[in-house]
Order: structure tokens, then C-alpha cells, then sequence
């Protein structure tokens, strides 16, 4: 405790000269005096303060767990584009096959999970993470489309659905289309 006052008040007596008035007189000889006090013969000079230097901030170093890091990496990611297609209100008269497909950016990332359905149900023939997949005797009507793409750790990242409309003219009504 004793210690501390001590510094303290050093700290503080230190503070008060630097902000005192300091004097100089000039010597017969040509040599200067320097004073915290008025001398005979001496006048005020303005002293400038001493060069000081701060060092640019620190890097944070994160001293959390690796779960958490991972955490925090999770939340940080987005995908800058997801897009299902066909585009949204597409027709297709009579088709033999519609193609669907996924366009992400980025690109999908390893550890990622997408799953491409239509009309809620996972699409045939896009197993695993494909992005693309042909559908063949598309039954007339509205269809929808959507993606999701999901993390590691079942967090959404990235989901859109778009329709296609199928129509496919009768044998009685050919014309009608």
C-alpha cells in the first residue's frame, strides 16, 4: 500500500514539472541556465513535449474453445446467390424432359448439404449434393422447385423455390393448348 502511494505521488509530482513554466538566462560565457523557478536576467521559454509513439492495436487472439470458434465461423459464412431453375412462372408444352438445377455463389462448400426437391420430395437422381438433375414424364400442372442447402451443423444457409407450369394437350383437344 505504502509502495503504492509512493509512485502515485511521484507519478503526480513528475505530471505538475512537466506542466511548470520553465526559464533560460544566457551567460556571460555564451552557456545557458535552465530553471523551473524566475532567475534574474532569465525569460520564459516554451518547451515542446516529448515525442511519444503508439503502437498500432493488438490482433485479437481468440482464447475460446474450438467449438466456439466454430460457432462463430458458422454465423460469419453466406451465400451471395442461390437461384433454383427453371425460373419462377416458367411453361413447358408437351416436354419429354425438364431439366432442374441449383446455381450457387460461392460454390458449395465441402461440408455443406444440399438437397433439391420438387413438389417436397427430394428429386431422383440428385443424390448426395448434385446440383442438377432431369426430369422425365412431368405430369401436367404446377411443379415447384427448391433448394436448400444446409451447414455442417444443420443450419439453413441458402434456400429459394421457384414454379414451372407442364401443360400437355389432350388426344381429344389438340388444338387447345
Amino acid at each position: 500500500m505504502k509502495r503504492t502511494a509512493v509512485i502515485l505521488l511521484a507519478s503526480l509530482l513528475a505530471a505538475s514539472t512537466a506542466m511548470a513554466t520553465t526559464y533560460v538566462r544566457v551567460e556571460k560565457d555564451g552557456s545557458k541556465t535552465y530553471s523551473d523557478r524566475p532567475i534574474p536576467g532569465g525569460v520564459p521559454v516554451e518547451i515542446q513535449s516529448a515525442q511519444t509513439y503508439s503502437s498500432p492495436p493488438q490482433p485479437v487472439v481468440s482464447n475460446s474453445p474450438r467449438e466456439q470458434q466454430l460457432l462463430e465461423q458458422m454465423n460469419d459464412f453466406r451465400y451471395t446467390s442461390c437461384r433454383v431453375s427453371p425460373p419462377n412462372d416458367t411453361q413447358y408444352s408437351n416436354p419429354e424432359s425438364v431439366q432442374v438445377s441449383v446455381d450457387l455463389e460461392p460454390g458449395l462448400r465441402v461440408n455443406h448439404k444440399l438437397t433439391l426437391m420438387v413438389d417436397g420430395q427430394p428429386v431422383p437422381g440428385a443424390a448426395g449434393n448434385a446440383n442438377s438433375a432431369t426430369l422425365t414424364n412431368v405430369a401436367r400442372g404446377t411443379h415447384t422447385v427448391s433448394v436448400l442447402v444446409k451447414n455442417e451443423f444443420g443450419k439453413t444457409l441458402c434456400n429459394s423455390t421457384a414454379a414451372f407450369h407442364v401443360q400437355r394437350p389432350s388426344v381429344n383437344a389438340p388444338a387447345r393448348r
